[in-house]
């Protein structure tokens, strides 16, 4: 299975302390160097900067060798690079929680798992517990 990640599931997962949950779901998953970028953004949350200095080994940082040119502006360079990799790769999911973002990966016949359904997936597989993630989510982030 082929998963590429934007920036916001793993900003998540990170700040309510669930990443490992996306290896027990998927493997192996890739994210474009835009997206590590962004996790290390200095105004970030330090568990999250910390996180991206020294990525775990199932995470390949990878760069699409080729942009979706057809993609909005608007969109951050994490999203274009994601939705870009994972058609380069032929993904079988992309992990996007923004609307216009997940909108424009499936109008390019991607799948797309936001942040929620990934704990959902991870609660009804019993690799953690949903409404406490979610809980967590909502409470203590700015999801």
């Amino acid at each position: 299975m082929i998963v590429v990640s934007d920036t916001t599931p793993l900003n998540y997962l990170i700040l309510i302390e669930a990443a490992q949950v996306l290896p027990a779901l998927f493997g192996r998953v890739y994210a474009p160097t835009a997206v590590i970028q962004e996790l290390s953004d200095p105004r970030g949350p330090q568990p999250v900067r910390a996180w991206a200095s020294s990525p775990p080994e199932w995470l390949a940082v990878e760069e699409p060798t080729q942009f979706d040119e057809t993609l909005p502006k608007t969109l951050h360079k994490g999203e274009v690079e994601a939705i870009s990799l994972a058609r380069e790769l032929g993904a079988d999911w992309v992990l996007i929680d923004e609307r216009k973002a997940s909108r424009e990966a499936e109008s390019r016949g991607l799948r797309v798992a936001g942040t929620l359904g990934i704990l959902e997936e991870g609660g009804a597989r019993n690799l953690l517990d949903y409404e406490k993630g979610r809980d967590r989510l909502v409470k203590e982030t700015s999801f």
